[in-house]
């Protein structure tokens, strides 16, 4: 693969409509600013990133983690493009130069597809297919189609939503440019080919990754395509916003001490960079504010290593053959420190009784809901099947007379919806409360 190619401005949907704009924004701005003006982007602000949504302490939702994701992810790609710049200098006046712009975009985007309550959802999703009453379906799909359901992933419904022409749109997705759209997709193969849950597209639009594919120059692999190479820059400032944040707002809801806390974050510098480090947080006696200082030094050594693994593995990340993400190949003490940090994320983090609640509640709702519009789509004949689909929006194609594309449908429908909108709809359904009369 090649710099030159990977970098385009084209966009999907629009290939002969290019450059007729009136003002001085680049192609890759215009896409973070279609983004962040749109409604699936600000419905995020009610959607669980991981912690329930706030009661008297603000913490991270899907919104504001994609907005400090983006933050990271403009940083990492515009030093990366310096760096390799000054090693390629017949990229100076290049797209390539525009790289910082093309992560911050795919950043935003990047977890606009995840349903109502986080993974919690997307299990519930599955789950209802692959070990619930959605197994009797099993029949009607094709192998492909029924590998899409039973591994829901928000990463492929991500680029489904930036992508698929719902019923009723003049044109496709939000006609984003191809590089943009490829940065996005972390694992650029099929639902079929997962070993895993997580996967790329879903059989519907995998013609058009298909198209980017080729056109950006990637080249494919035994199970699908390799990744576009700013997809790890994508990958690393979630995983560096993911877990440094985390551990911010457990600080916050006192589940992890200061001390605990502190030590997590300042294990990415060097002991003698710490003295100095703690002293200048010491100048504020604000706890909160002390913990923010050392949040912004462990995500600046993540974003520095992170560089300079790209960097150094510029040759095997354009063919192919780098494998992991960029933090699995950081220097010992960022590579422990940040393993140090998902230990106890994952013990005393995600595990946690309100976390662990929520899910539970979460996978309820979702599970509940999808088994009620299911089984409308499937017989719309029935009087209780009607009312159910009068609340669904025209957009959504829960008529269609081919099985997959229905339950394609619902998918959209529930997976588009914010938390309280699914709770409140699971309450009216099951009679705990009725519209204010």
């Amino acid at each position: 693969m090649n710099w030159l190619q990977l970098i385009s401005n084209k966009r999907l949907g629009q290939e002969d409509y290019h450059g007729l704009h009136g003002d001085d924004r680049t192609e890759f701005k215009r896409d973070y600013d279609r983004l962040i003006f749109s409604a699936p982007f600000r419905r995020m602000q009610n959607k669980t990133q991981v912690f329930p949504l706030p009661g008297s302490i603000f913490v991270h939702n899907r919104l504001t983690h994609s907005l400090e994701v983006a933050s990271v992810g403009r940083s990492l790609g515009d030093d990366v493009a310096h760096k390799l710049i000054q090693r390629h200098p017949e990229l100076a006046h290049t797209l390539f130069a525009e790289i910082g712009s093309i992560v911050s975009a795919a950043c935003l985007a990047h977890d606009m597809g995840n349903p109502p309550f986080g993974h919690s959802g997307e299990r519930a999703i599955a789950s209802y297919f692959s070990e619930g009453e959605g197994i009797k379906y099993k029949g009607q799909l094709t192998p492909e189609q029924w590998a899409d359901i039973t591994h829901f992933d928000g990463n492929a419904n991500a680029f489904r939503l930036l992508t698929h022409q719902f019923k009723g749109r003049r044109q496709g997705g939000f006609v984003l440019t191809y590089s943009t759209l490829a940065a996005i997709v972390k694992y650029p193969y099929p639902a079929i080919e997962a070993t895993k849950q997580k996967f790329g597209y879903f059989t519907q639009e995998e013609p058009l990754y298909t198209r980017i594919a080729h056109e950006l120059g990637i080249s494919q692999t035994k199970v699908g395509w390799m990744r576009h190479p700013l997809a790890y820059l994508v990958e690393a400032a979630d995983d560096i916003c993911y877990e440094i944040m985390d551990l911010e707002d457990a600080h916050k809801l006192k589940i992890l001490s200061f001390e605990q806390t502190r030590d997590l974050m300042l294990g990415f510098v060097t002991p003698e960079r710490r003295e100095h480090i703690i002293k200048r947080a010491s100048e504020t006696a604000d706890l909160n504010e002390q913990v923010a200082y050392f949040r912004s030094c462990a995500i600046g050594e993540l974003e520095k290593e992170c560089v300079r693994v790209f960097v150094e593995n510029e040759e095997s990340i354009l063919n192919g053959t780098f494998c992991g993400s960029l933090i699995d190949h950081a220097c010992p003490l960022v590579h422990d420190a940040y393993e140090a940090c998902v230990k106890v994320a994952i013990s005393r983090i995600y595990r946690s009784r309100d976390v662990v609640d929520t899910e539970l509640a979460g996978y309820k709702i979702i599970y509940t809901l999808m088994g009620l519009f299911i089984h409308a789509v499937m017989n719309p004949q029935h009087a209780y099947s009607r009312l159910l689909l009068d609340r669904v929006s025209s957009q959504y194609e829960v008529t269609h007379p081919d099985t997959y594309v229905r339950i394609m449908a619902v998918l959209d429908y529930l997976s588009g919806m914010t938390d309280v909108f699914a709770l409140d709809l699971y309450r009216k359904i099951n009679g705990e409360s009725l519209p204010m009369i």
